[in-house]
């Protein structure tokens, strides 16, 4: 018998189509396991396509790709008379029913790749609908505590190992020395790709404004290098880590140190003023902490601490023989101390980042929840 998961896709941005495309390349693979994803529906932060048939099928799904790669409205897709196409408010309701009816009878797994708080109050109510929740969006187990109280109440049935270090298998090994009773006592990490990158660049003397402008050119920053430079998404991951550990704190309580002055925030200074500028005044300051730090055998490093009663993000001066030391380019690096992993951590290492590696640890999450499907 072939197990069945209906899954729908929240976010057809690089990660949500790469998704789509992994699952249909990934067909043979999973009839060998006996497994079938079925896409019940796809949704952006306008529209929702479902079929008629409750299956969207591979040529709609990379069809959908193709219109989404290109800018186009996914209301194209109802010409084709072979899938509906709902419009927000009616998308939204359109999935509470489909989770409604298919929760707690076949199963339904909802799949958030966007990059929206937005998702939340749909994600809650689907938990109470007996759905199962798969992430790649890290804004809702950063929101407010009841949300991520409500959203982790099923333990068993929400993954979002990609909502931390891509595809790299960070929450699953933290849950792993968690459930054996081996207590965590410190997590530093580098887990922004951009900043890995940036700093490791620094490092070999190359000035800020040369490194961020490449990095951009690169496809390693977002559209505003600022929105990576502020900290912000690391400080994300760090309350996801924080949270996994049973830490009761919010976004406010975590001290985030921007590489930019507020003078330079979006809003003041234009995305064009920053990469020119803005980033020639950021260069001294830099240089001089390299200096420093090298004079120690030192590197810098932009981490994220979770220690005792501390949780912050920032410049750190660490050892240049470190696991996060030796990181150069856009790796992420994260070390687990505990009682096992006392002298030695457990070092996580590997991309962090791209929509490629990103979905594809989304695709095994949903595998891993196949035994709940009947």
């Amino acid at each position: 018998m072939k197990k069945v998961i209906p899954l729908i896709l929240m976010g057809c941005g690089g990660v949500g189509r790469q998704l789509l495309q992994h699952i249909v390349s990934c067909r043979p693979l999973h009839a060998k396991q006996g497994i079938h994803l079925r896409v019940v529906g796809v949704s952006d932060s306008k529209s929702l396509v479902v079929a008629s048939s409750m299956e969207l099928s591979d040529n709609s799904l990379l069809q959908l790709c193709r219109i989404k790669s290109d800018g186009s409205s996914l209301q194209t897709l109802a010409a084709s008379g072979q899938v509906d196409v709902f419009t927000n408010p009616e998308s939204i309701k359109k999935i509470t029913d489909i989770a409604a009816l298919l929760g707690k009878s076949t199963g339904l797994a909802l799949v958030d790749c966007s990059a929206s708080s937005e998702t939340i109050p749909l994600l809650t109510q689907a938990v109470d609908l007996g759905c199962c929740i798969v992430m790649a969006n890290k804004k809702p187990l950063t929101s407010a505590m009841e949300d991520y109280d409500k959203l982790i109440s099923r333990p068993r049935h929400i993954r979002h190992e990609s909502t931390v270090g891509a595809g790299l298998p960070v929450i699953s090994s933290l849950h792993r020395v968690l459930s054996s009773g081996d207590p965590v006592r410190r997590i530093i990490g580098s887990l922004s790709g951009t900043l890995g990158y940036v700093m490791s660049e620094v490092e070999d003397g190359k000035p800020i404004g040369e490194v961020v402008r490449s990095a951009k050119n690169l496809g390693y920053t977002e559209p505003d290098p600022r929105d990576d430079l502020s900290g912000m998404d690391v400080a994300r991951k760090a309350l996801i880590l924080a949270r996994l550990l049973g830490w009761r704190i919010n976004l406010d309580d975590i001290k985030i140190q921007s590489l930019y002055p507020k003078e330079m925030a979006p809003g003041i200074m234009s995305v064009e003023e920053f990469l020119g500028s803005g980033l020639q005044l950021l260069d001294k300051g830099i240089k001089e902490r390299v200096s420093m730090a090298s004079l120690s055998g030192n590197v810098l490093r932009y981490v994220c601490v979770i220690e005792a009663s501390r949780c912050e993000v920032g410049i750190q001066e660490l050892a240049k023989d470190s696991p996060l030391g030796r990181l150069r380019g856009s790796d992420n690096v994260m070390e687990i101390y505990s009682r096992c992993y006392n002298d030695q951590p457990l070092v996580i290492q590997g991309a962090g980042a791209g929509n490629d590696t990103t979905a594809a640890g989304v695709l095994a999450d949903i595998i891993d929840i196949q035994d709940l499907f009947p």
